[in-house]
């Protein structure tokens, strides 16, 4: 492509779809159609430039033209608590079911590794050892030890804040830092199951893996299940950088992008419900039976949630990603 012959060619155009913009509300109705079609060309001429002759100052200059031309073509929006309901009854369920390929064997495979570290450090007298001395090892896994006390060792209303929050993180975290082709994610998952197999493993060379498990279950099915959604989308969003399919690596990571910043929000509402359970379930006085019903109930309430919302919301069309109006124009592609 010869650029100053381009440039010669459509400057007229670009000039007029900048004096169109000027006017704003003043358009007569065939010049708002006029500016419809210059807006048009113009985002297709920015695309030639951009993969034959790019020039920087030029592709400045029409990005802004044509970012401009958008906002009047497409107009503003605020949102609305209509939106916040749509998010939460379909988008973000949607999202959520849609990734499910991802999080159901990250889950499968975290479960059995965390087992498998579990009973390793229960059946092995010198990895204990390594881990704690004796006495401490004691301490922690004693009738009224660490392990049981921890969770009624603050007011329930500070430690569920406190859960929550660590929680939230560790799951924005997986969701954010996946692009990095999944490395990160990998080692923050790796931590929290080593976490849960050590106590498996330290409770149950104790006899006590009864009581460890009626302590974890009421909170940590919902808990867990809420990182290992965060943790295989974040997997999968640090796929996307690998292979992004038919799409161009661009489109496809800021599509997932999007989603996986809306899940961030959706897990952290789950997270909190989990929170709650920790800080006032799990430590209360209820047999044990009766917080383990509580965990249950409220996972397969999110399972219920995801799978029929969200897979009716995803049979729809919904991917958990901005409408198309919402988003940023995809510029045409030179052939």
């Amino acid at each position: 492509m010869d650029l100053d012959v381009f440039v010669t060619a459509h400057r007229t155009e670009w000039d007029r779809l900048d004096f169109l913009l000027r006017r704003g509300r003043r358009l007569t109705g065939a010049e708002a159609d006029e500016l419809v079609v210059l807006y048009q060309r113009t985002a297709t001429h920015l695309s030639l430039i951009q993969s034959s002759a790019p020039d920087p100052m030029l592709t400045a200059r029409l990005t802004q033209l044509v970012a401009r031309a958008r906002s009047t073509v497409t107009g503003t929006r605020r949102a609305s608590w209509r939106d916040a309901a749509r998010f939460l009854t379909a988008g973000f369920p949607a999202a959520v079911y849609r990734s499910r390929h991802w999080w159901i064997p990250t889950a499968v495979l975290s479960t059995l590794l965390a087992a498998l570290i579990g009973w390793w450090i229960g059946t092995h007298p010198e990895v204990q050892a390594a881990i704690a001395a004796p006495d401490d090892l004691r301490s922690m896994t004693r009738p009224g030890g660490e392990y049981e006390t921890y969770y009624s060792s603050h007011p329930a209303a500070s430690f569920a804040a406190q859960v929550w929050t660590n929680n939230a993180q560790a799951a924005a975290m997986c969701l954010i830092l996946g692009a990095f082709l999944c490395v990160p994610v990998i080692v923050i998952l790796f931590l929290n199951v080593l976490n849960l197999g050590v106590g498996i493993g330290l409770m149950s060379s104790a006899g006590r893996l009864d009581t460890f498990l009626g302590l974890v279950l009421p909170h940590g099915l919902l808990e867990l299940t809420a990182v290992f959604v965060a943790a295989g989308t974040g997997l999968r969003l640090g796929w996307t950088v690998i292979d992004p399919g038919p799409r161009t690596r661009r489109v496809a990571l800021a599509e997932q992008g999007r989603a996986a910043i809306g899940m961030a929000v959706g897990l952290a509402l789950v997270l909190f419900v989990s929170g709650v359970i920790e800080g006032f379930v799990t430590p209360s006085g209820l047999p044990t039976w009766a917080r383990i019903t509580i965990g249950i109930a409220a996972e397969l309430a999110f399972l219920a949630y995801v799978y029929v919302l969200g897979g009716r919301a995803a049979r729809a069309g919904d991917t958990g990603d901005l409408d198309a109006v919402e988003r940023s124009a995809e510029l045409p592609s030179a052939a």
